[in-house]
């Protein structure tokens, strides 16, 4: 029984015979199958874009900022408090 770890799918693209021909050279060069070479930039590249997507890289300085407002939040102001309790009548109904 294989997990969803191991579960295998089938992807096909249709690219210039150029750019197919540089592939297969790269992974040459490195000894590697043209599927291995795919798997390995293809899924190296999306982990890269997810991260970029996903991660905010914050300053020294607004790391400080961020962590100071958590540990010592500031008061709540009227609006604040006006938009916490139209909230919470909207949401008892």
């Amino acid at each position: 029984m294989s997990t969803p770890a191991t579960q295998l799918k089938r992807l096909e693209a249709r690219i210039p015979a150029h750019i197919k021909d540089a592939i297969e050279r790269a992974a040459s060069l490195q000894g590697r199958t043209l599927t291995d070479f795919i798997i390995e930039v293809a899924g190296s590249r999306a982990r890269e874009v997810i991260r970029e997507h996903e991660v905010i890289d914050l300053s020294r300085a607004d790391q400080i900022a961020f962590a100071e407002a958590l540990l010592n939040p500031p008061e709540p102001n009227a609006k604040l408090k006006k938009a916490a309790d139209w909230y919470l009548r909207e949401t008892e109904r």
